[in-house]
């Protein structure tokens, strides 16, 4: 019985395997055409070919820039692709103005940490926003897109101390005002061409002695630097002064006070007559949040607001713009951008990565995009890429690598022509204007 068992199990053992072994080559005859396919596929090679214009069609000059690169609407962050609207980082210092004996302002190291809070304070505000409750039903509320950052000197920490017995007041009205009085400034500033200069100074003694003299926190803005005062002699936390900080570079940025015509359909005319929302009339209907009218809460802004700051930004005149940390000269690789569907960007961009246009995506560049040094634009088979009179460049003058075009198995990424547009600072060293033309399938 045991040797017919065992018979009995060899020849079922064998059995089995013929069986398992004529199958699985009768399944791979089946699917081998099928995974000679998939192989060919994936081994098909991809060409690249770099993006030239035609010869002849080289002249160098930019094309004449196009409203959009000014309207504020095309600045408005797409909350679905933040990325195509990096944040702005605004450079500024600080300068505590004091009187010889060290009485009428914070000493150095109290200065540093109040001030240095209320920046905290201010960029805690910048990174959230809120309803503006005098716009239309509807209007989104939206990411503001920019931040302070200090920036010291060589050697400094952003912060400067100076004990002037003739410079360190500030008088808002009556027969010696001198808000704005820029003497302060011309004197004491650090590199004003290219940060935010913030003068924290003192009402006097005797206006503060007057019953008519209102010593209150208050501002201006003077070109790129601004002057504050009342935040010392009020005693009070720095949150309670970072709107007052907002509005003030509000104003250094473009904006105008939104309780009057300021340009934005989003903000409307108002009295600005009271402080806060109450259930009494009139400030049941009239009392406003926005971070450009007088209110105690000063957190608002619309999405013109938003379009107008990141519009300023993105001027290359804009005085502004030189106070920013130019993030976008060389490449960021975590800042590279693929695009999957159909984009247009009307207004300018100042980018930090690669651009990849993936299939079935377009991208259609107008006005003035800026690419990172070493950087490049690159149209996968399927993608297309539309330049409707846009100029290329760095806007750092270091060298990006261009455009290049993909291929693989006859199929190509696209790059059409529209409006004469212009490629600068990218091989083969001299700018390329493209004529209306197409290239690619």
């Amino acid at each position: 019985m045991q040797e017919t068992k065992h018979h009995h199990d060899t020849i079922d053992s064998g059995s089995v395997a013929g069986y398992a072994s004529g199958a699985f080559l009768r399944l791979a005859c089946r699917f081998a055409g099928v995974v000679a396919l998939l192989l060919l596929i994936c081994c098909s090679p991809v060409r690249t070919v770099r993006f030239i214009p035609a010869t002849g069609e080289n002249s160098g000059k930019p094309p004449r820039p196009d409203r959009s690169c000014s309207d504020w609407r095309n600045y408005i962050p797409d909350t679905a692709h933040l990325e195509y609207l990096p944040v702005r980082y605004l450079r500024v210092n600080f300068h505590i103005l004091n009187n010889s004996d060290s009485s009428h302002n914070f000493r150095p190291g109290e200065a540093r940490a109040y001030y240095g809070k209320l920046l905290d304070i201010a960029n805690a505000r910048l990174d959230s926003n809120m309803r503006n409750w005098r716009s239309p039903e509807g209007t989104p509320v939206l990411p503001r897109r920019y931040r302070y950052v200090l920036s010291p000197q060589p050697g400094d920490d952003g912060f400067y101390y100076h004990f002037d017995d003739s410079l360190y007041y500030f008088i808002s009205q009556g027969k010696n005002q001198n808000n704005y009085n820029r003497t302060v400034i011309e004197k004491y500033a650090i590199g004003k061409d290219s940060i935010i200069n913030i003068f924290a100074m003192v009402h006097p003694d005797d206006s503060i002695r007057s019953s008519t003299y209102r010593a209150n926190a208050q501002g201006i803005a003077l070109g790129t630097c601004l002057k504050m005062a009342g935040i010392f002699e009020k005693k009070e936390p720095p949150q309670n002064f970072s709107g007052l900080l907002n509005h003030e570079v509000g104003h250094i940025l473009g904006l105008s006070h939104a309780w009057v015509e300021d340009g934005c359909p989003d903000t409307d005319d108002h009295p600005n007559k009271c402080w806060d929302w109450s259930p009494d009339p009139p400030c049941n209907a009239l009392a406003t949040n926005n971070m450009m009218d007088y209110n105690t809460h000063q957190m608002a802004v619309t999405p013109c607001q938003i379009g107008r700051i990141q519009a300023g930004f993105a001027n290359e005149k804009n005085a502004v713009r030189k106070c920013l940390v130019p993030t976008w000269c060389s490449r960021n690789p975590q800042k590279d951008m693929f695009i999957r569907d159909s984009v247009a960007w009307e207004g300018a961009r100042d980018l930090e990565g690669n651009i990849t246009i993936l299939a079935g995506g377009a991208l259609r560049l107008s006005c003035r995009v800026s690419m990172p040094a070493g950087s490049r634009i690159t149209v996968q088979p399927g993608g297309r890429l539309w330049l409707d009179g846009v100029r290329i460049h760095n806007a750092c003058g270091l060298e990006w690598q261009g455009i290049f075009m993909e291929e693989q198995k006859g199929k190509q990424g696209s790059v059409n022509v529209l409006k004469p547009s212009v490629l600068e600072d990218c091989p083969p060293g001299k700018p390329a204007t493209l004529r209306k033309s197409r290239s690619g399938r």
